[in-house]
């Protein structure tokens, strides 16, 4: 098995983030390696994505060494290789991209394209996908998943959109049988009430307790 993909399964909840500001990004990434969150998603949606992965990176590098940061949203080979060429570990992507794939293969990371569809799945499949995102994740729901998932057998699956901050969300899509679980907005939206700077950190081993349950 990819070595990534050991990472995922042993912490199958992947935050999926992107600030501008940069010292907002590492408290917001050791905050959740704290947590017990061992992949990382940032994405490349926003003017200073490229620098702050590097950053981010550095700081990974010499302080969260156990951590496998990536890089989201990358649609052309172009994207994929700038992120590739600076030490990303895994490249994700909101679509299928075939040359996108190659960059991924020539540079040996794992490539996780986002699909909707059988088809899209397939031709992920053909591509030399190993772990598909299924996208979007509260479009398509568990029940997508159940009904396809005899057809790919040798596929693993990560929803990413849909996917709540609740124990009955979590386990919904585990039965299921994803592999991981995505999670953006919903895992970094603080509670009404605050509970200090303390709570994505219980939030993650929440989160990462119930996808292991």
């Amino acid at each position: 098995m990819n070595n990534t993909l050991m990472h995922i399964q042993d912490a199958p909840v992947i935050p999926v983030y992107y600030h501008d500001d940069i010292e907002q990004c590492i408290d917001v990434l050791k905050k959740c390696y704290n947590g017990g969150i061992r992949v990382f998603e940032f994405v490349n949606r926003g003017e200073y994505a490229l620098e702050n992965f590097k950053q981010l990176l550095a700081y990974k590098n010499e302080y969260l060494p156990a951590l496998k940061l990536g890089i989201g949203t990358i649609k052309t080979a172009a994207q994929a290789e700038t992120f590739a060429k600076i030490g990303a570990e895994f490249i994700v992507s909101p679509i299928i991209n075939q040359d996108v794939a190659r960059v991924a293969s020539q540079y040996n990371l794992l490539w996780i394209p986002g699909c909707m569809t059988p088809t899209e799945i397939a031709k992920a499949e053909e591509l030399g996908a190993q772990l598909v995102k299924l996208f979007p994740g509260d479009t398509l729901g568990p029940k997508f998943l159940k009904a396809i998932s005899p057809l790919f057998k040798g596929l693993k699956f990560m929803p990413t959109g849909g996917v709540d901050t609740t124990e009955e969300s979590i386990q919904s899509w585990r039965k299921a049988g994803v592999f991981s679980v995505g999670l953006g907005s919903k895992l970094f939206a603080a509670p009404i009430a605050d509970e200090g700077n303390q709570w994505l950190e219980d939030r993650c081993a929440r989160l990462l307790k119930w996808a292991k349950a």
